[in-house]
């Protein structure tokens, strides 16, 4: 209805009923009459939206699945495996019983966003040849109290059907971002949010029967911390299966199976992309590979080369090339910025320096590449202090040159307080063991100043023995805007005065 009309109606109506109220009509049958069809109109409305959406979310989930084995998921191997032992439940439920082997109701996926999570779970009823009923916790808020509740009723419901219509054994019904229906639960008020979970607990308490067919639940989520601990007992979730980031053996699967129906030069090396990729999540390789792809498009080549692979790295680490183009001035802030953070690189980490570069990429004006680093999940104080210097080498050159800082530091001081953060959890500050919750935020703010402003100093001095290299590496970045590593490092073997 047009806006115009039901504006003329809120105000043609009530002067209606008052002119008839003042020529002698009687007007309370007719506002009775008003009131109840109203709100007959209003129950249908609600009524008809409640099932149409029932309806859509139940001709959703029936869509099958794309065919997807665990052969076709990039590493995980360690997770892989337990999800296929936990699974074996339900192949061989007769052997099971024989040693008295309860069988698990709930498999909880866990691990960062874009690790693989609802792959598994879609391999996983391909790998047991069960129905798969899938659906997202946010189908189940609704601002209408014990809409969400019967929405889990009728999604363990739909898959009793289906596996009976199907003749199937065995049905999974998987339950993505489940920390959206799953949170702590907590006193006072009752939200929308526990009717829907306690029905969740209801039904998996339930799934366990002789009776065929037999469910499984397989969840995920990225914030396992967030959810009640009714649903991460044993007898609910009984699995709780870690999905990480991939090491360097799994990325490089994960180009190779990315990289199947991509024309790739026979001089491409997918295991130096998957080393340059350190930290990358499986989605990020995915998308490495699609924007190299776009790149050998753009070109109008042929073939994927190693230069749009790297290309492809740098976009999804910092984003697009801006065509923002800053002043001279600026310019040599942003050039001397960079080369704080490479000359330090350099000094604690020789060799680890790959490109310094003025181009500007997402937000950031200039990047330095770093070399692949190794792959390390221990790391002492003595690395984490030199992290620091890195992340403050920028900012410590703007004040050697300037005798200030800029805005451009912002994200360089973030990173060094995260990771001075890291260091007093784990015992390596002056402050030794603690319990970070038994802290004031005075002492904590006390000892982070102490070692920023520590590293501070030690940085501006290294930089500071070693000034000459700015003066000639300077004059090459601002004209080329990039300085490769070799080129770097020709002018430390020139210039630097290394550490001792």
């Amino acid at each position: 209805m047009p806006r115009w009309i039901k504006e003329a109606a809120i105000g043609f109506v009530p002067v209606l009923i008052l002119f008839l109220a003042f020529v002698g009509i009687n007007m309370v049958p007719l506002l009775i009459a008003a009131v109840l069809i109203g709100a007959l109109f209003m129950v249908l409305k609600m009524k008809g939206g409640i099932a149409v959406g029932a309806a859509s979310d139940r001709n959703r989930k029936k869509v099958a699945p794309a065919k997807l084995t665990f052969e076709e998921i990039g590493g995980q191997e360690n997770a892989k495996q337990e999800l296929r032992e936990a699974l074996d439940f339900l192949i061989r439920h007769e052997e099971i019983q024989k040693f008295g082997i309860r069988p698990l109701k709930g498999i909880l996926l866990t691990g960062p966003p874009g690790t693989g999570k609802t792959l598994m779970a879609k391999a996983a009823a391909h790998y047991t040849n069960s129905v798969f009923v899938a659906a997202s916790g946010s189908e189940f808020v609704e601002m209408y109290v014990g809409v969400g509740a019967g929405r889990i009723r009728d999604l363990f419901k739909d898959a009793r059907n289906r596996a009976a219509k199907e003749n199937k054994q065995n049905a999974i019904i998987f339950i993505d971002e489940i920390d959206v229906i799953g949170g702590k639960r907590e006193g006072g008020q009752q939200r929308e949010y526990d009717q829907t979970l306690n029905q969740l607990l209801t039904e998996m308490d339930g799934i366990y029967s002789s009776e065929s067919p037999r469910l499984l639940v397989i969840a995920a989520t990225n914030r396992k911390e967030m959810l009640d601990s009714a649903l991460l007992r044993p007898g609910r979730f009984d699995r709780h299966i870690q999905v990480d980031l991939p090491d360097k053996k799994a990325r490089t699967h994960i180009l190779n199976l990315h990289a199947g129906n991509k024309p790739l030069h026979p001089d491409v090396d997918l295991d130096k992309i998957a080393e340059e990729a350190y930290g990358f999540s499986g989605a990020q390789l995915e998308s490495v590979m699609n924007e190299a792809a776009i790149y050998t498009m753009r070109e109008s080549v042929d073939m994927i080369r190693q230069s749009h692979l790297s290309m492809a790295i740098d976009k999804v680490m910092m984003g697009e090339r801006s065509d923002r183009e800053s002043n001279l001035e600026e310019k040599k802030r942003v050039a001397i910025h960079e080369l704080g953070h490479a000359i330090m690189a350099e000094l604690v980490r020789p060799g680890s320096v790959k490109q310094v570069a003025l181009s500007p990429r997402g937000k950031a004006l200039g990047y330095v590449r770093h070399n692949p680093q190794q792959e390390q999940y221990l790391y002492t104080k003595t690395f984490l202090e030199e992290q620091i210097m890195i992340a403050l080498g920028g900012a410590a050159a703007e004040e050697i040159y300037y005798g200030g800082r800029s805005t451009g530091s912002s994200n360089d001081f973030e990173q060094s307080i995260n990771i001075v953060e890291t260091m007093m959890k784990s015992g390596l500050t002056s402050l030794g063991i603690v319990n970070m919750n038994m802290v004031t935020t005075e002492e904590l703010m006390k000892e982070n100043n102490q070692i920023l402003e520590n590293l501070m100093g030690q940085t501006k001095q290294l930089l500071l023995q070693n000034r000459p290299i700015f003066d000639h590496s300077l004059d090459i970045l601002m004209t080329e805007e990039i300085l490769s590593g070799e080129q770097f490092r020709c002018q430390f073997r020139e210039n630097a005065l290394q550490p001792a």
